[in-house]
Protein backbone atom coordinates (compact mmCIF):
# COMPACT_ATOMS: atom_id res chain seq x y z
CA UNK A 1 0.00 0.00 0.00
CA UNK A 2 1.67 3.69 -0.57
CA UNK A 3 0.40 6.21 1.49
CA UNK A 4 0.09 9.88 0.55
CA UNK A 5 1.75 12.78 2.50
CA UNK A 6 0.81 16.25 3.39
CA UNK A 7 3.13 18.30 5.08
CA UNK A 8 1.41 21.53 7.44
CA UNK A 9 3.63 24.69 8.29
CA UNK A 10 2.52 27.09 10.92
CA UNK A 11 2.79 30.78 9.17
CA UNK A 12 1.60 34.13 9.85
CA UNK A 13 0.42 34.38 5.99
CA UNK A 14 0.16 31.37 4.82
CA UNK A 15 -0.69 33.04 1.21
CA UNK A 16 2.42 34.64 0.92
CA UNK A 17 4.79 31.87 2.24
CA UNK A 18 2.76 29.45 -0.57
CA UNK A 19 3.97 31.35 -2.96
CA UNK A 20 7.30 31.76 -1.83
CA UNK A 21 8.16 27.93 -1.64
CA UNK A 22 6.07 27.64 -5.04
CA UNK A 23 8.39 29.48 -6.28
CA UNK A 24 11.15 27.87 -4.82
CA UNK A 25 10.18 23.97 -5.30
CA UNK A 26 9.23 24.50 -9.17
CA UNK A 27 5.66 23.93 -7.46
CA UNK A 28 2.08 25.40 -7.87
CA UNK A 29 -0.53 26.83 -5.31
CA UNK A 30 -3.06 24.24 -5.52
CA UNK A 31 -6.23 26.99 -6.65
CA UNK A 32 -8.97 27.78 -4.33
CA UNK A 33 -12.76 27.64 -5.45
CA UNK A 34 -13.97 30.92 -5.67
CA UNK A 35 -17.65 29.79 -6.32
CA UNK A 36 -17.72 27.73 -3.33
CA UNK A 37 -16.13 30.12 -1.18
CA UNK A 38 -19.19 32.21 -1.90
CA UNK A 39 -21.66 29.16 -1.46
CA UNK A 40 -20.30 28.56 2.03
CA UNK A 41 -20.78 31.93 3.38
CA UNK A 42 -24.21 32.56 1.74
CA UNK A 43 -25.05 29.48 3.35
CA UNK A 44 -24.07 30.71 6.40
CA UNK A 45 -21.52 27.86 6.46
CA UNK A 46 -18.44 30.56 6.64
CA UNK A 47 -18.40 34.27 7.00
CA UNK A 48 -16.68 37.15 4.97
CA UNK A 49 -13.95 37.49 7.81
CA UNK A 50 -12.79 33.90 6.84
CA UNK A 51 -11.75 34.87 3.38
CA UNK A 52 -9.41 37.75 1.62
CA UNK A 53 -8.61 38.81 -1.73
CA UNK A 54 -4.49 36.96 -2.81
CA UNK A 55 -3.65 38.88 -5.94
CA UNK A 56 -7.07 39.55 -6.93
CA UNK A 57 -8.68 35.99 -5.95
CA UNK A 58 -11.01 35.32 -3.13
CA UNK A 59 -9.39 32.78 -1.20
CA UNK A 60 -9.77 31.38 2.40
CA UNK A 61 -7.68 33.03 4.88
CA UNK A 62 -6.35 30.77 6.79
CA UNK A 63 -4.65 28.69 3.81
CA UNK A 64 -3.23 27.88 1.23
CA UNK A 65 -1.46 24.59 0.05
CA UNK A 66 1.34 23.72 -2.94
CA UNK A 67 1.67 20.72 -5.09
CA UNK A 68 4.38 19.53 -7.88
CA UNK A 69 2.29 20.90 -11.02
CA UNK A 70 1.48 17.52 -12.47
CA UNK A 71 -0.48 16.20 -9.41
CA UNK A 72 -3.01 19.39 -9.58
CA UNK A 73 -5.65 17.73 -10.68
CA UNK A 74 -5.02 14.51 -8.72
CA UNK A 75 -7.11 13.34 -5.48
CA UNK A 76 -6.44 12.74 -2.94
CA UNK A 77 -2.83 14.67 -3.10
CA UNK A 78 0.15 12.16 -3.02
CA UNK A 79 2.22 15.42 -2.06
CA UNK A 80 0.94 18.26 -0.62
CA UNK A 81 2.48 20.64 1.84
CA UNK A 82 -0.55 22.98 3.84
CA UNK A 83 0.51 26.28 4.93
CA UNK A 84 -1.87 27.55 7.58
CA UNK A 85 -1.86 30.56 10.36
CA UNK A 86 -1.01 30.01 13.56
CA UNK A 87 -1.25 32.80 16.26
CA UNK A 88 1.93 32.86 17.81
CA UNK A 89 5.34 33.58 16.09
CA UNK A 90 8.11 30.76 15.42
CA UNK A 91 10.16 31.21 18.44
CA UNK A 92 12.99 27.75 18.19
CA UNK A 93 14.51 25.52 15.98
CA UNK A 94 11.96 23.36 13.63
CA UNK A 95 11.80 19.67 14.99
CA UNK A 96 11.07 18.62 11.55
CA UNK A 97 13.03 20.46 8.28
CA UNK A 98 12.95 19.58 4.56
CA UNK A 99 16.09 19.34 2.39
CA UNK A 100 15.90 20.76 -1.03
CA UNK A 101 17.85 18.61 -3.34
CA UNK A 102 19.40 21.08 -5.82
CA UNK A 103 19.62 18.13 -8.81
CA UNK A 104 23.20 19.88 -9.71
CA UNK A 105 22.55 23.23 -9.64
CA UNK A 106 25.34 25.27 -7.23
CA UNK A 107 24.58 25.73 -3.92
CA UNK A 108 26.17 29.10 -3.46
CA UNK A 109 24.23 30.32 -6.44
CA UNK A 110 20.89 29.00 -4.90
CA UNK A 111 21.91 30.27 -1.85
CA UNK A 112 21.87 33.78 -3.09
CA UNK A 113 19.00 33.48 -5.13
CA UNK A 114 17.09 32.77 -1.79
CA UNK A 115 18.11 35.46 0.23
CA UNK A 116 17.49 38.14 -2.93
CA UNK A 117 13.99 36.09 -2.37
CA UNK A 118 13.80 36.65 1.32
CA UNK A 119 15.61 33.22 2.93
CA UNK A 120 18.52 33.74 5.18
CA UNK A 121 21.78 31.54 5.22
CA UNK A 122 22.15 30.34 9.18
CA UNK A 123 25.01 28.25 8.50
CA UNK A 124 26.97 25.31 6.04
CA UNK A 125 27.56 21.97 7.20
CA UNK A 126 29.81 18.80 6.05
CA UNK A 127 29.75 15.42 6.52
CA UNK A 128 32.28 13.15 4.58
CA UNK A 129 32.30 14.88 1.01
CA UNK A 130 28.47 16.15 1.40
CA UNK A 131 28.03 19.67 2.38
CA UNK A 132 24.93 21.71 2.64
CA UNK A 133 23.59 25.38 3.24
CA UNK A 134 21.04 25.41 6.12
CA UNK A 135 18.74 27.99 5.28
CA UNK A 136 15.30 29.93 6.72
CA UNK A 137 12.31 30.86 4.72
CA UNK A 138 10.92 34.44 5.51
CA UNK A 139 8.93 33.34 8.11
CA UNK A 140 12.22 31.24 9.73
CA UNK A 141 10.91 28.10 9.35
CA UNK A 142 14.79 25.83 8.90
CA UNK A 143 15.64 23.81 5.72
CA UNK A 144 18.60 22.52 4.02
CA UNK A 145 20.01 23.09 0.23
CA UNK A 146 22.59 20.95 -1.16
Amino acid sequence: MTLNIQIAVDCRDPHELADWWAETLEWAVEPQDEDFIRSMIAQGYATEAETKLHQGRLVWRDGAAIRPPEDLGVKPASRRILFQTAPEAKTVKNRVHWDVNLAGADKDEVRAALEARGATYLWTAHEGPHSWHTMADPEGNEFCIS
